[in-house]
């Protein structure tokens, strides 16, 4: 799968052009393995482990507020030597140099595997949103902003843009294990210097909207998806529903051996 190959190659021009413009950068080296990956960590990572809301006077850090800017993508390749496995690239400041800031940021991941393929693209755009699988760490908007929260307690314990990157990987592999490779930059210089991931971001969300769209054609249904992450405002929602239980149902009756009826 070649479509997001290009822009593997231009999200890695765009650090570089910081990094000549003086910006402060900084690059961490993971391991691969996902128990290695989160040896270590000072804070708890899987379903479940960031269960509490994350007030503003319970905050150390804040990410992406629509004031100060924000810009998050996925992309992800079938070709693991585009994606330098297990770095983390952070460009601005840190999240234990930014006590009560409010911070621009742009998140992009990208994961590469010999056998990812098509089918598993609305997988790898979902597994993104983390929800409550980081203890410390809250997402407040997970559509085209990526706006979250540090709390104070998860920054006492050392919660640092390593720990989140961390995390996000071991996330990503232990979700789908075809990810050989992943790599994620972190930005949180100004809003200007978003732009350019702003601008690419919305070129990868017509391009996965319309991957989304032709998987749902391969499997029979023609329906308009605008935001696969805000389902509660779409007008499809309920008929999605069924589609993906009809999905369900179909895979636990071939894994049963049965014969499917007909609708």
């Amino acid at each position: 799968m070649s479509l997001f190959n290009p822009y593997i190659g231009r999200v890695s021009q765009y650090a570089e052009d910081l990094r000549r413009k003086g910006r402060k950068v900084r690059e961490i080296t993971c391991p691969d393995s996902v128990d290695d990956i989160l040896r270590g960590l000072p804070v708890r990572v899987g379903p479940g482990a960031g269960t509490d809301l994350i007030l503003r006077g319970d905050t150390f850090a804040e990410l992406g507020n629509p004031e100060v800017g924000s810009a998050s993508f996925i992309l992800w390749t079938d070709d693991p030597s585009l994606v330098k496995s297990g770095r983390i690239t952070v460009i601005g400041p840190d999240i234990p140099e930014s006590e009560g800031a409010s911070l621009p940021f742009g998140q992009v991941i990208t994961v590469a595997g010999g056998r990812l393929s098509g089918d598993k693209h609305e997988v790898i755009e979902q597994t993104q949103f983390i929800s409550d699988q980081i203890e410390g760490y809250m997402l407040k908007s997970m559509s085209r902003q990526m706006w979250g929260r540090i709390s104070k307690d998860a920054a006492g314990k050392g919660f640092n843009f390593e720990t989140l990157g961390r995390a996000l990987m071991a996330i990503f592999k232990s979700s789908i294990p075809e990810i050989e490779a992943a790599e994620i930059l972190f930005v949180t210089t100004s809003k200007g210097d978003l732009r350019p991931l702003q601008e690419m971001g919305e070129q990868i969300r017509e391009i996965s909207k319309n991957m989304s769209k032709d998987i749902w054609k391969s499997k029979g249904y023609d329906i308009e998806c605008f935001s696969p992450f805000e389902c509660s405002s779409c007008p499809d929602s309920a008929v999605c529903d069924e589609i993906k239980e009809m999905v369900n149902v179909h895979k636990k009756t071939k894994g049963n051996g049965k014969t499917e009826a007909e609708p």
